[in-house]
């Protein structure tokens, strides 16, 4: 890749806003009108958090094109294309670099479990079907299988475009062995909110963000500060937002952040798909409190 590794900051893994059974495109204009205005670094659509499995694959390539329309170039969107079907996710790549994604987030192959030849070739295959950068996503806690430092180096080595780890494995030691093995030109980000300090401590340059649908600009200048190794400011906002990070994942993402957006009323309905379920009433009525004592509705 000729151009600086730009992984760094806060990505917000993007919530997909529906309403009567259907995306409501409104609302995700809305969301990320609230991204752009906090100063939010980047956007990754159709992930996990954007219900990516429940999306037909119409809905999965709309998401990505609406939102890189509404970004209009104020920020690099970021496209979830993994599958654990070698052949659909280079499809879901060529389509969503049609429509217009910055890169892509490549989840590792869930279900079936590659094992770490089966990965390689796997991500080759993707990787040889665009220039655009591509992150990584190793979360062994929904996929069964980690991506491993080594076939993570193989893949840099062959393909420099694939230069960041979204690291949800929650281990320090995974990202420092990720940083001394790969080097400068390849990033680290954090795939979970509440283990984004410790990471950078480790060398990870920011977080791809759940939390960062609601709080935006707080968060931005935690990671800011972060990588200008003033630990102290950052400890400060990453305490003080803790409860939350946390709140977010008492029941399966993306579910409380919905809620929490529609009770910020920056969307207008917390709908998610079955097989997630609404928010139970004891998570409510916790995660309400939380909000108001966080200042967010």
């Amino acid at each position: 890749m000729s151009s600086p590794n730009p992984f760094t900051g806060v990505f917000t893994a993007l919530a997909t806003p529906m309403r009567d059974g259907n995306v409501a495109y409104d609302d995700l204009e809305k969301l990320i009108a609230h991204q752009i205005e906090g100063g939010i670094n980047g956007l990754v659509s159709v992930g996990t958090t954007g219900e990516s499995p429940t999306l037909n694959p119409d809905e999965h390539i709309g998401v990505i094109r609406a939102t890189v329309e509404a970004a209009n170039g104020c920020v690099p969107v970021y496209a979830g294309t993994g599958s654990n079907a070698t052949e659909e996710a280079v499809k879901l790549t060529r389509q969503a670099e049609a429509a217009g994604a910055d890169g892509f987030l490549l989840v590792a192959p869930y279900y079936n479990k590659p094992n770490d030849e089966g990965l390689f070739l796997h991500f080759s295959k993707i990787a040889a079907a665009t220039e655009k950068p591509i992150i990584l996503y190793s979360i062994p806690s929904r996929c069964g299988i980690e991506i491993s430092v080594e076939v993570t180096a193989r893949l840099h080595e062959a393909y420099p475009h694939v230069c960041c780890m979204k690291a949800a494995e929650g281990s320090c030691d995974k990202v420092a062995r990720y940083i001394n093995a790969l080097g400068s030109d390849f990033r680290v980000m954090s795939g979970d909110d509440a283990l984004t300090l410790p990471f950078m401590s480790a060398g990870a340059t920011g977080v791809i963000s759940v939390a960062s649908n609601l709080v935006v600009a707080p968060l931005v200048a935690m990671v800011r500060a972060a990588n200008a190794n003033d630990f102290a400011t950052a400890r400060e906002s990453f305490l003080k937002y803790y409860p939350l990070f946390k709140a977010i994942f008492v029941e399966p993402n993306p579910v409380p952040i919905k809620y929490a957006l529609q009770r910020a009323g920056i969307i207008q309905c917390p709908s998610v798909r079955l097989p997630l379920a609404p928010l139970s009433e004891p998570n409510r009525a916790s995660l309400e409190a939380l909000l108001q004592e966080l200042g967010l509705i």
